[in-house]
């Protein structure tokens, strides 16, 4: 294993590659290529290298302004371990255009010891917040 590269190039992001993971992934099982495509094109992003392989990936969801959503953060089994997920988040916290966002938000089922290294705090008053929920990508219940 080389030393870590990071990019935000959109070009740089194997697309492939973050599309298999995705769908194997417990959050995004089964997701369709083009919906990952579209997803990757839309979002402010960080990829991470090893040599000519990208071996993790993060996105952010965000209108530049006051909101974000860290979404489909991952790290290659093979590359974990080493700080990479907490590289990439931080690089995308301290990101100059960012800086007037005031709420950053993300979904863990696993990973909120990471998160909170990086200042991440539980949401208080959970219960406040509202969702709304579609069938499998994006199919309006029925």
């Amino acid at each position: 294993m080389g030393e870590i590269r990071y990019s935000r190039d959109h070009a740089e992001m194997q697309q492939e590659r973050i599309h298999a993971f995705l769908a194997s992934s417990y959050w995004a099982e089964g997701i369709p290529r083009d919906l990952v495509e579209k997803s990757v094109a839309n979002s402010v992003v960080i990829g991470a290298f090893d040599g000519s392989d990208q071996i993790g990936f993060a996105r952010l969801i965000t209108d530049e302004a006051t909101y974000a959503y860290l979404a489909d953060v991952y790290v290659e089994q093979s590359h974990r371990g080493r700080g990479v997920a907490q590289d990439m988040v931080a690089r995308l916290q301290a990101l100059p255009e960012l800086q007037s966002l005031r709420h950053w938000h993300l979904v863990t089922r696993d990973a909120q010891p990471l998160y909170a290294r990086l200042g991440w705090e539980p949401i208080p008053h959970a219960e406040r917040h509202m969702q709304r929920i579609f069938n499998l990508y994006g199919t309006p219940p029925s």
